[in-house]
């Protein structure tokens, strides 16, 4: 095809580029992009950092509690975390958009905070993390989950043992 053909198909069809920067870009509905982390639903089994393969994530203790960070411009976004993530804490969004100026890097991550919590039993100080109990049968009701959550691993394993079934 000779120039002059295709600058004539072009005039005929119109620009075939993204208006990107000028205007919004199409994103597709299953686009893997941007980290969001739910601390409400972690159960803080770390498995997410363990599969991260660009090491992106990353776990640490803190006086308040566990903190999580993802790093957006370290991330490949692989989906390795929200596939892993027993819990749904971990979902990627299809924000794809991440451009940033050399001096932002550090603000491109994703932060959250399992806070810290006393035990109703025992009274010793545990993550106010989501309770593993997705096998438990039959499942619990609101106020048994709510019970649950209240409690340090120990005392949950005893509450859950101790269970009383309706038959």
């Amino acid at each position: 095809m000779n120039f002059l053909t295709l600058f004539a198909r072009n005039l005929r069809t119109g620009p075939q580029t993204e208006a990107f920067p000028l205007g919004p870009a199409f994103t597709p509905e299953k686009l893997r992009g941007r980290i969001v982390f739910n601390a409400e639903n972690c159960e803080g089994c770390r498995i997410c950092e363990r599969v991260c393969p660009a090491g992106a994530i990353k776990f640490a203790k803190s006086p308040d509690g566990m903190t999580f960070d993802c790093w957006h411009n370290t991330c490949v976004f692989c989906g390795n975390c929200e596939f892993y993530c027993p819990t749904d804490a971990i979902h990627q969004t299809n924000d794809w958009n991440l451009a940033h100026v050399q001096a932002d890097k550090f603000a491109m991550v994703e932060h959250g905070l399992i806070p810290n919590m006393k035990c109703s039993d025992c009274g010793a100080t545990a993550l106010n993390t989501a309770p593993m109990v997705k096998n438990v049968k039959p499942p619990l009701s609101e106020a048994e989950l709510g019970e649950v959550r209240s409690r340090c691993p120990k005392c949950r394993a005893k509450y859950l043992k101790n269970r009383k079934v309706p038959s």
